[in-house]
């Protein structure tokens, strides 16, 4: 149901676990004693859950706690008790104060280990917190932000050994520092938002100020694959929709130099945290009385699987709807709608979106060559790059990824092309990087389904000044992944032969999506020239005429990925080549090892 809030006011929830996302209330209710955690109504939701999960698996666990008390209610109220009694008295001081609590300890192993199912069962959940920033002191007090949830970890940690080091009887020689609070934390605010009237649907949504994140953050989504491309449609998907605000949060991303809100239901928090490692977050000077050039809906229930988007002429938007379903549950469906809104409108401007990497590559003679790898998913754009840098470690003084998916040609005053960005992140595949990479970057990636085929990572890469900053362009290449003979790196002679190659956009398709095999998309660009292919022909055209009389070299680059026994072979080898080509070198030196 629409819910009509004041400004300045906060969710009345203190606890609520939604879809595995346990969301915190830190302005409702913050614990700074261990008591107060055990008797908060949070803890009380957290046994209810486990006894209820226990229940339903009909586990040993909840098997042995039955057989003391027969109903769910009893067991919770009573295991409250316990644990509160053995943060300040050993266990044979319970039982004899307590003697009726003798049936949860005929077993001290079995007790110790409903100890630590409830632990586990706790950090199994997405742990969310959430702050106002309008706070008053009946909950998160004047605590700071970062600093409460520091706290808060160190106090679930203290009564979780406290407790079970007490029903042990000793005390444990190896403690591991493991994430037991939460696992993100956001800063919201319910600052009104500058939205036509069609919108005022969204206007109570609170807006995402700041974003902490706890690493290692691993997320798990039901799907971890993206399928087909998002449809247009003729009429807005939005309009009229009712939206409870203490179910959605507002990420305002800066997509390039445009401006996107992004509402994402409370169920599907892992993809809406996700986004700070992707797109920039607009600060409260940058998105106040303005209207966004994007709206994007993440996760509304409709009970239907609408995936589409709207260009809304009259307020010069592009809006979007996806619906709250398990095939959706994926960041793939987040990310790339995201773009393709950000494509179409790029497309309107008479800008030539690429689906592709980007790098700004200085020698160490000063020299510096803009390089512009394209093609679709899969392709071995980011997995190239990676190796440039792996082998180019003698010859470079800096490399600078402006983009890592997707970007836009343009045209400058003076009618030169340049190119831009959309992301400070990059979302890759974790099979195609090289071992030991992910480990490296640890503490700064989201790690999405890490057990799965097609895991993934997303992680910050460059920064926001340079991605929307203009770049010239030297060498425009496409990433062939399905060809296995010919030269790793070669040029057109002329525009009708590249834009036979880059038009028909053929990749060997990884598994990234649900396609499989040799495959092909206009332009290698499924979010935004598929659905606009008339209005991109003629860029197409322009742009790359543009390209042959202004020098810019336009070829293909031979990452052959997709074939087997190259995936790591094939990246290095184009990598190699165009190493060779930007330092004129026949073969490469290495540094030498330290």
């Amino acid at each position: 149901m629409l819910i009509d809030k004041r400004k300045g006011d906060k969710m009345s929830y203190k606890f609520k676990i939604v879809r595995g996302n346990a969301i915190l209330n830190f302005s409702e209710e913050y614990c700074q004693s261990r008591c107060q955690l055990i008797e908060s109504e949070s803890f009380a939701r957290v046994l209810r859950g486990f006894v209820n999960e226990g229940k339903r698996k009909e586990n040993t666990t909840y098997t042995y706690l039955r057989e003391v008390k027969s109903e769910s209610i009893d067991i919770v109220n009573d295991l409250r008790t316990i644990f509160k009694l053995l943060l300040v008295m050993s266990v044979e001081e319970v039982l004899s104060s307590y003697p009726h609590f003798e049936g949860y300890f005929r077993d001290r192993d079995e007790f110790v280990k409903v100890i630590e199912e409830v632990y586990l069962f706790w950090r199994k959940l997405q742990r969310y917190s959430v702050v106002y920033n309008e706070t008053t002191s009946r909950g998160y007090q004047n605590v700071q932000f970062a600093d409460a949830q520091a706290k808060f970890e160190e106090l679930v940690l203290s009564v979780y050994r406290t407790i079970e080091e007490t029903a042990l009887g000793y005390r444990h020689q190896v403690y591991r520092q493991i994430t037991a609070g939460v696992n993100a934390g956001l800063r919201v605010t319910n600052m009104r938002s500058f939205l036509p009237y069609e919108y005022r649907n969204l206007d109570d949504i609170p807006f995402i100020e700041t974003v902490i994140i706890h690493p290692p953050f691993i997320t798990y989504s039901k799907r971890n694959k993206r399928d087909g491309i998002f449809p247009e449609i003729k009429h807005n998907p939005i309009e009229d929709l009712k939206f409870d605000s203490e179910q959605w949060f507002c990420y305002p991303a800066k997509v390039g130099n445009l401006l996107a809100f992004v509402y994402f239901n409370v169920a599907f928090m892992a993809q809406g945290v996700a986004l700070c490692n992707l797109f920039e977050l607009a600060s409260e000077e940058e998105y106040r009385n303005r209207k966004p050039d994007i709206i994007y809906v993440y996760g509304y229930e409709d009970g239907e699987k609408n995936q589409a988007f709207y260009q809304d002429d009259e307020n010069d938007m592009m809006v979007a709807l996806l619906s709250a379903s398990d095939d959706f549950d994926y960041f793939g469906y987040m990310k790339k709608m995201m773009l393709t809104l950000h494509n179409v409108r790029k497309i309107n401007q008479r800008q030539l979106p690429i689906h592709g990497a980007m790098v700004k590559v200085t020698l160490h003679s000063g020299e510096v060559k803009n390089i512009v790898v394209m093609g679709d998913s899969g392709a071995g754009k980011s997995e190239t790059i990676e190796q440039i840098k792996v082998f180019g470690a003698a010859y470079i003084r800096d490399l600078v990824t402006v983009y890592d998916d997707m970007g836009v040609l343009y045209l400058d005053d003076k009618g030169q092309i340049k190119s831009s960005g959309t992301e400070i992140g990059a979302f890759v595949r974790l099979d195609d990087l090289d071992a030991g990479y992910s480990f490296k970057e640890l503490d700064r990636s989201v790690f999405m389904n890490p057990d799965k085929v097609n895991a993934r990572i997303v992680i910050p890469i460059t920064d926001y000044k340079d991605v929307v900053a203009p770049h010239e362009v030297d060498l425009f290449l496409y990433a062939n992944n399905y060809e296995e003979g010919g030269e790793a790196l070669s040029f057109f002679d002329d525009v009708d032969s590249a834009l036979k190659v880059f038009r028909a956009g053929n990749r060997m398709s990884k598994g990234t999506t649900t396609e499989y095999g040799l495959v092909g998309s206009f332009f290698a660009n499924p979010f935004g020239p598929v659905q606009r292919q008339e209005q991109t022909e003629i860029l197409l055209h322009d742009y790359f005429n543009r390209m042959f009389k202004q020098g810019i070299k336009v070829g293909q680059l031979r990452t052959r990925l997709g074939i087997k026994g190259y995936e790591h072979r094939g990246p290095q080898e184009a990598a190699t080549e165009i190493l060779k080509y930007i330092t004129g070198e026949t073969e490469l030196k290495q540094l030498e090892e330290e």
